[in-house]
């Protein structure tokens, strides 16, 4: 199994995430496990990276949270997309679908111009 360099992971987690927590207002194993799934396992985050990249969305008002007990009873903090985020989810899409062409394109062709 192959992981993700640590270069394309830092640049594929916000829109990641901001796409997990657009579908539903969650928190932050479910991301964990949501990406792992998703990812067929080749895709592992640990909480020590998940959360700060949470505080930053927090922060720029891409996401909002809130705190509620689970139904185990634990408090968990549950995420939520702002407008602001989905926007700039949108951004990202955008973004990631251009250069996903870009390089479909020059490896089906392996020719550079």
């Amino acid at each position: 199994m192959r992981m993700l360099y640590k270069d394309l992971m830092a640049a594929s987690s916000i829109p990641m995430i901001l796409t997990i927590i657009k579908k539903e207002e969650t928190y932050g194993y479910e991301i964990i496990q949501s990406i792992r799934t998703i990812s067929k396992g080749n895709i592992e985050w640990q909480e020590g990276s998940l959360y700060p990249i949470l505080k930053k969305l927090e922060k720029k008002e891409l996401v909002r949270s809130r705190w509620s007990q689970g139904i185990t009873g634990k408090k968990r903090k549950y995420y939520s997309i702002t407008m602001k985020g989905a926007n700039e989810l949108g951004v990202y899409k955008y973004q990631w679908m251009l250069a996903n062409k870009v390089m479909s394109d020059l490896w089906s062709s392996e020719v550079l111009v």
